[in-house]
């Protein structure tokens, strides 16, 4: 299905445009030379991995307005970013690595992306055991049993899993961090001691990628934490705490400052990894402008949940979940999605609506903000669309 990301596309001078500017191209698939892509990450780009592998329930009105059933597991009324991304390549959606329902095809790759998933190896108390340590470890399995079954030349499983030359030509995405953030924040852990440390894991991942043959990476920073109605109402009782869009400065300045030392790692990778390529995406810049220009844009309500309930300012309870039925207080209520999800920004208060999501894979594409920067006057074209021209 082509993408609609036209509502959202401002005109941009050519030089401004970034190495990522061509990654993506609306509506066409046109010389995408890059044949499988293999995610990693949480609720944000998780197609099922939790529901898969958990469990793990949703119920009506997630999936809603594309899938029309909450049965693709994802953490939205519709399309996550990565589906429009997958869109805009002509790729078809990724599958996640533990659903075995309906003979899944890996061929064009796989989604390790959990729910919950945090960089540092979960305990007891998380949500989801699929760490990005184990999200890597799911992957190296994965990789080694498709070569072990193509080895043994069965011709039949050529429609299900890649092909061995696809592990090394592949993209490999993370949209992962968001999770330790706020546990950090729950176990008012220091944030100057908390971010090396997830740091450190990530990077041990990617080591381990690129030893089993990664070369392209593409990496989403966090974003705007302080912007969530569940961050919100846990943290935020006290006005002063909240900037003038009504977001906790605290969780932004903490997710400014993971951002700022991922964005350092990436480039030490960009550096050490000189036969790779590594791109970094600002992924806070693009929806904090979001939440900032809500109106102009075409929202209503950049912070109140469309998906909860209490109402405003929030709409938002941790008592009861999106598409829930719970008694409270004595009387039997629902936490029931808004009439028009369109004009929200967020989703159920912690994750955007697939409109908001649209509006975020559109700025992507823009190639506005992606590192290292790409212009028509660089002799090395962008990783994605070898075959592009301007």
């Amino acid at each position: 299905m082509a993408i609609s990301l036209t509502k959202f596309f401002f005109p941009i001078p050519l030089m401004m445009l970034t190495m990522c500017s061509t990654i993506f191209r609306s509506g066409s698939s046109a010389g995408f030379d890059y044949p499988a892509v293999f995610n990693f990450g949480d609720s944000n780009s998780d197609t099922g991995e939790l529901l898969a592998g958990k469990g793990f329930s949703l119920r009506l009105p997630y999936g809603e307005t594309y899938f029309q059933s909450p049965s693709s597991g994802r953490f939205c009324n519709g399309r996550l970013i990565i589906d429009f991304l997958m869109e805009a390549t002509g790729m078809p959606y990724l599958r996640a690595y533990l659903d075995s329902v309906g003979r899944p095809s890996f061929k064009k790759g796989c989604n390790y992306a959990a729910g919950g998933s945090t960089v540092l190896p979960a305990t007891a108390a998380f949500i989801s055991p699929f760490s990005f340590g184990v999200q890597i470890n799911q992957f190296l399995h994965f990789k080694s049993r498709v070569l072990q079954l193509r080895a043994q030349g069965d011709k039949k499983i050529g429609k299900f899993l890649p092909v061995e030359k696809y592990f090394k030509d592949g993209i490999y995405m993370f949209d992962i961090g968001q999770n330790d953030l706020t546990a950090a924040f729950y176990s008012k852990a220091s944030m100057d001691q908390a971010i090396p440390t997830i740091l450190t894991e990530f990077e041990i991942g990617l080591q381990k990628l690129y030893d089993q043959g990664a070369r392209n990476f593409w990496i989403h920073n966090t974003g705007p934490l302080g912007c969530l109605a569940q961050n919100i109402a846990t943290f935020g009782t006290d006005p002063s705490k909240l900037d003038e869009f009504g977001c906790l400065t605290s969780h932004n300045q903490a997710a400014k400052l993971f951002n700022s030392q991922l964005h350092d790692l990436s480039k030490k990778l960009q550096s050490q990894y000189v036969d790779a390529t590594i791109i970094y995406v600002d992924i806070y810049t693009i929806k904090f402008n979001l939440i900032a220009n809500y109106s102009q844009l075409g929202f209503e309500q950049p912070i109140m949940t469309c998906c909860g309930f209490g109402g405003p300012p929030l709409n938002y309870d941790s008592r009861i979940s999106c598409g829930l039925t719970k008694t409270l207080n004595g009387t039997v209520v629902t936490a029931n999605g808004c009439k028009d999800s369109s004009k929200y920004v967020n989703w159920d208060g912690v994750h955007y609506t697939e409109a908001a999501n649209e509006y975020v894979s559109s700025q992507i594409l823009t190639g506005k903000y992606c590192d290292p920067p790409f212009s028509s006057v660089h002799k090395k074209m962008p990783f994605f669309f070898k075959n592009f021209k301007f």
